[in-house]
């Protein structure tokens, strides 16, 4: 079995699609989610670079390439021989997603009701949400039978109070949609979890993190 995870490992792979960007790694599902694969594919929307590395940094894949849209990206990626959308071994994809509402306030599979609903938040996000979008539609008709599930990013603060989702505007707005979602929620989330086991006496305490 070869570095890109190939063979009769159960491959995980973990997408970020941003703006301009498509983020993504590829980890052994039966070994402790060891890391395999890593890579990016910057500049979406015109002449983009598309890098795939080892996870010790070993480069496997480096190209320029035009790619239009998420979806360009994509294709760009599943090309690549033995590459992160090799199919053999593939058991899941995981998402990054930035918005999840007022609603979906914990990883969700992602299922046609599901997209739909991912879909509709599109205005809440106009720049990040319809790249994912595009990425689970096009992932979901290349790989009909592989499990996606999405985590969002405003997930995390959606057990904060009920006031810190307020601005002084009409509740008519705020019913419409209009309040504080808070992001980079998985960021935090990591943080919040990692400080507890590295440094728990700061973790007791109240903590900015920049």
């Amino acid at each position: 079995m070869d570095e890109t995870g190939s063979g009769t490992m159960q491959r995980l792979c973990v997408m970020n699609a941003g703006s301009s960007s498509l983020k993504f790694g590829v980890y052994d599902a039966g070994g402790g989610l060891r890391q395999v694969l890593t890579g990016a594919v910057e500049g979406i929307g015109g002449k983009a670079r598309l890098r795939v590395t080892t996870a010790d940094g070993k480069p496997v894949h480096d190209a320029t390439l035009e790619a239009p849209d998420h979806a360009a990206a994509l294709d760009a990626v599943a090309a690549i021989q033995d590459g992160p959308l090799a199919p053999q071994g593939l058991v899941a994809f995981g998402h990054r997603v930035v918005h999840g509402g007022p609603d979906m306030t914990a990883p969700v599979v992602v299922d046609a009701p599901a997209l739909a609903r991912i879909e509709a938040l599109n205005p809440l996000a106009p720049l990040h949400n319809p790249p994912a979008v595009a990425v689970l539609r096009a992932l979901n008709e290349r790989f009909p039978g592989v499990m996606q599930v999405a985590c969002f990013d405003t997930a995390f603060h959606r057990s904060h109070p009920a006031v810190a989702d307020r601005f002084a505007v009409p509740d008519a707005l705020y019913q419409e949609g209009v309040r504080r979602y808070g992001f980079h929620g998985l960021s935090y989330e990591y943080i919040a979890g990692a400080l507890a086991e590295q440094a728990p006496e700061i973790a007791l305490g109240r903590v900015v993190v920049a």
